[in-house]
């Protein structure tokens, strides 16, 4: 097969459903790419936008030219509307509520985006971050104790996923007796391939953990503690007025949700990378100040939420590309974190890349991720522990292969790059 007849091939791939394209995303978006840095994808015709200059112009513009609607699920579920003229608008706000995920924060749009987001700046701040550092490193450690001598685990579940379910968990006050059952009634990663609907493309797909947080919210209004859900229970807007009990819920649960995804995926992808690159891994175990840059570089290499969708409301241009109002945008973070025309040599795996947190690995504008600061940290103190307790990580030949023919699995998931288990050895410290 010539080279043009391969980027044809993966380009007319299905971005949304086809496996091949879940285990090699870089591949796809490098043919589209080729193609044009803005194209038209075939399977649902959105257009995807796969450079780095004509992403960030999406992220950044204002005005109401996107809406945030689409974000989670992007393209696979039809507008509940025929969209008319160039400024749809106005049939966007009468159809808002059928939307998928729209009961949520990261579909928000204008003010009621912005007074949401004002809510949860006040929560996340430096000083409550800072506070928990000392616990995260506990944390680790627990963990930690608990597998150092078998010499051998499956990241994914044990490590990285452990991590921040329970981080977020104790942050929050979530009492333990509590944690199994909220894990079940969260059901399967959004955007997932398999799964039922209700938990992936309802208006609410949170809502099977409602009656929890609604009893957390009133019982700190009730009683304060010393948690995250309480400091959420005394947020006030600018102007001094009280957010409604059910919205302060809602961003509870999201934040639960949330708080477990990214930075797993980060966590895991990271040590696959220690683990495959022995000279890396050495010069992170001599120099740990240096995991900060690790973990910038794998945001950008291997972006853990590959793509980011907007909505057009207004018949706009990206990159000179004409964009008919209704059409549902999707910003393929990892393919602008991978341009080769705003980062040299992409393909290169380099802790010593100049402008190391230009990357879209935490999205950018308004619907930047408000956690970044967090899943940095958690990142940060999970990589350190798992490598001062340990001398040497190795991928598990007996489940990925050898060096230079590994075979890893991936969550069937177009939205997210998340693997699915990563299998490693090590000799304690």
């Amino acid at each position: 097969m010539s080279a043009t007849e391969a980027e044809t091939k993966t380009v007319l791939q299905d971005f949304y459903s086809d496996p091949a394209v879940i285990d090699d995303p870089r591949s796809y978006f490098d043919a589209m790419r080729s193609k044009c840095p803005v194209a038209r994808e075939p399977s649902y015709n959105s257009l995807m936008v796969t450079g780095y200059d004509e992403a960030m112009e999406v992220l950044t513009t204002k005005g109401g030219t996107y809406s945030s609607l689409t974000s989670v699920v992007g393209p696979k579920l039809p507008l509940p509307f025929e969209p008319e003229g160039d400024d749809i608008t106005e049939q966007v706000e009468a159809h808002r509520d059928k939307f998928a995920w729209s009961a949520h924060i990261v579909c928000f749009d204008g003010q009621k985006h912005a007074d949401a987001r004002t809510l949860l700046t006040q929560l996340l701040t430096y000083k409550r971050l800072k506070a928990n550092e000392d616990y995260l490193y506990g944390l680790a450690d627990r963990l930690i104790d608990g597998f150092i001598d078998k010499g051998r685990i499956n990241v994914v579940p044990d490590y990285a996923h452990a991590t921040t379910t329970y981080a977020i968990c104790d942050i929050l006050g979530i009492p333990e007796e509590h944690r199994a059952e909220l894990l079940e009634l969260i059901g399967p990663v959004p955007s997932q391939l398999d799964g039922d609907a209700a938990h992936k493309v309802g208006t609410d797909p949170l809502i099977f953990l409602k009656d929890r947080f609604d009893q957390y919210i009133a019982e700190r209004l009730e009683n304060p503690r010393d948690d995250l859900l309480t400091e959420l229970t005394q947020l006030r807007y600018k102007d001094g007025s009280t957010p409604d009990p059910d919205l302060l819920a809602r961003l509870a649960r999201f934040l639960y949700g949330a708080g477990q995804d990214t930075t797993s995926r980060l966590i895991a992808r990271a040590i696959l990378q220690l683990g495959d690159d022995k000279q890396l891994q050495q010069r992170m175990r001599d120099d740990p100040g240096r995991i900060p840059d690790l973990i910038e570089e794998v945001l950008r290499y291997d972006t853990p939420v590959k793509c980011a969708y907007r909505l057009a409301l207004k018949t706009t241009e990206i990159g000179g590309v004409e964009v008919p109002a209704g059409t549902v945008v999707n910003v393929a973070l990892s393919a602008a974190n991978n341009d080769p025309s705003h980062f040299p040599n992409p393909q290169e795996f380099d802790i010593d890349r100049p402008g190391n947190r230009d990357h879209l690995g935490f999205s950018k504008g308004v619907h930047g991720c408000l956690g970044a600061p967090l899943g940095r940290m958690e990142a940060r103190v999970a990589l350190e522990r798992i490598l001062a307790r340990t001398s040497d990580i190795r991928i598990s030949e007996e489940h990925h292969g050898p060096p230079g023919n590994r075979t890893y699995r991936f969550e069937p998931t177009y939205t997210f790059r998340s693997l699915a288990d990563l299998h490693i050895e090590f000799d304690p410290a």
